[in-house]
């Protein structure tokens, strides 16, 4: 959730959403998603924040104890087999170095996988690196984030670009873009932000149709994908659920960008009427999958989940 505090809510089972295939002229509506695992709550960790995809496998973060803890899930995409990764560095299933974790990237850099978390502190480490292999990750560095020199507390992470030498990310504070950089084999520094674009909602249409109360929906983490050039943005409110998609963003994009307003998705939830948050969104072999904070009512949990969207395909 895209704020620096949050207070412990979870999950629960299946609902109703609104999805698009990715490169249609006419946009087509989808009413379902489908639920590949559930994230529970452990060792006091009750609420799901930073999401990725990989080739085989999702993972999932989720925190507690007042930002202080955190759970890193991964979930094999096609069986849903689940498990909680081991933290190497402190030989715990625990961390305690991720902060509140509201968004990461997961990345090959020559043949080893990493992921890279943005803590949501504007103190310390605004972008902690892992390094993983198989089941167990490490600690191998961390970065401070700076805009005209002050230290910058962003909520959302995804890769630009990389080449043999440099790595480059888009970085999100609110619906403020930033491109940042470091060393492909970086493991700590300071990033300058340049900035990039703003993402506008107001206006936005969902579902053929624009959402009046849109402007009060709280931000989350987002996606670029640089397959596609699109960049993917949810928005959440109680049940609601809203990803906006943007098209055509380069790293040479600037000014505000509006939402292509024939795609969109969208859940309202029934089944869980207190809480339904997409937190982030990852794409692999052109599907589009997200993970959520759910619950039936006030101090329901424990149905956090990872899914993916019925009918959604991308190049």
């Amino acid at each position: 959730m895209d704020i620096s505090r949050r207070s412990a809510l979870v999950l629960a089972a299946s609902v109703g959403l609104v999805a698009v295939p990715a490169r249609s002229a006419q946009a087509a509506y989808y009413n379902e998603y489908t639920t590949i695992a559930g994230i529970p709550t452990a060792h006091e960790c009750t609420a799901a924040q930073a999401f990725g995809a990989g080739t085989t496998y999702l993972y999932s973060v989720k925190i507690g104890l007042d930002d202080t803890r955190a759970l890193i899930y991964r979930t094999n995409r096609n069986t849903g087999s689940t498990v909680i990764m081991t933290n190497g560095t402190d030989d715990s299933p625990y961390n305690s170095w991720l902060g509140h974790a509201n968004d990461l990237a997961v990345l090959s850099l020559d043949g080893d996988y990493h992921l890279f978390v943005v803590t949501m502190s504007a103190e310390g480490a605004q972008l902690v690196k892992l390094h993983y292999s198989g089941t167990t990750y490490y600690k191998v560095g961390s970065f401070n984030v700076h805009l005209d020199g002050e230290a910058k507390a962003v909520s959302g992470i995804s890769r630009l670009a990389q080449t043999g030498s440099t790595l480059t990310f888009f970085f999100k504070s609110g619906r403020a873009i930033y491109r940042g950089r470091i060393g492909l084999h970086d493991d700590s520094g300071t990033i300058d932000l340049t900035e990039a674009f703003d993402l506008k909602v107001a206006g936005a249409l969902v579902d053929g149709e624009p959402v009046p109360d849109l402007e009060d929906f709280t931000n989350q983490g987002f996606l670029y994908h640089p397959a596609t050039k699109d960049l993917f943005y949810p928005l959440t409110k109680k049940n609601r659920s809203i990803v906006l998609v943007y098209r055509n963003i380069t790293e040479q994009t600037s000014g505000t960008v509006t939402s292509d307003p024939d795609l969109s998705f969208r859940i309202t939830s029934s089944a869980y009427p207190e809480l339904f948050e997409i937190e982030s969104l990852g794409i692999a072999d052109g599907t589009l999958y997200f993970n959520t904070n759910r619950a039936k009512a006030s101090g329901d949990g424990n149905h956090d989940g990872v899914h993916s969207f019925n009918g959604f395909v991308t190049d």
